[in-house]
């Protein structure tokens, strides 16, 4: 795989809680040399960055309900509205895992359902978590995504203790949605053959902040 081949997978992220807006400028001014997909940035961080990738090419992507996903679905609409106005073209949404370990099906569709409808002309990826679930709540998450109008599903935040991106899971993950949706692996991708095992498994995006390190690698 080349440069450029891989370099339209990735979304170049820089979520930690300790970033600065230096980071978020660093890593826009990295999306646009290497042209990158995208760049995932918190809320507070979208005018930066939409500032910061004026005239170029890569995506503004934020997250939603992150890393936790347990804020109550009206306060996860309102940042997903917010983050677009500011300027995000696509949005990432964190399930609410409690809700769907408890079997409460028709709460997680709704919760899903009220961030899709609240920025209807935006794509919103929703992170499962995958590492903390079975194969069948996998199977589950990824439906409910589906049914609830989501444009991809993704395996992790990255910041669970209990793991980031598999590529079993990519590969569960895409044969539940088939191509009606779009499979994000994110979480622990730090070599080429990282990314190239994850897209070999099905995924369509890789989030990760070894980006410049994996186009370099190739």
């Amino acid at each position: 795989m080349k440069h450029g081949d891989l370099a339209q997978y990735i979304e170049h992220t820089v979520l930690k809680p300790e970033a600065t807006r230096s980071d978020v400028e660093r890593c826009c001014n990295e999306a646009t040399k290497h042209q990158f997909r995208g760049v995932c940035v918190a809320p507070g961080y979208v005018p930066d960055a939409r500032r910061a990738l004026a005239g170029s090419s890569p995506l503004i992507v934020s997250v939603v309900g992150f890393p936790l996903g347990t804020e109550a679905s009206t306060t996860k609409a309102y940042e997903a509205r917010e983050a677009v106005r500011a300027g995000a073209h696509e949005i990432d949404m964190v399930i609410h895992l409690g809700a769907l370990k408890a079997r409460e099906l028709h709460y997680v569709h709704k919760d899903i359902h009220a961030v899709v409808s609240a920025v209807p002309q935006t794509p919103v990826k929703v992170i499962i978590e995958a590492a903390t679930l079975v194969d069948e709540e996998k199977v589950i998450a990824c439906a409910l995504a589906v049914g609830a109008g989501a444009a991809f599903v993704k395996t992790s935040t990255g910041f669970h203790a209990a793991g980031g991106a598999k590529a079993e899971d990519v590969r569960l993950m895409r044969s539940v949605v088939g191509t009606a949706c779009g499979v994000k692996a994110s979480g622990g991708i730090r070599t080429f053959e990282d990314a190239q095992t994850m897209i070999e498994a099905g995924a369509s995006r890789l989030g990760t902040s070894a980006s410049v390190r994996l186009v370099c690698q190739s």
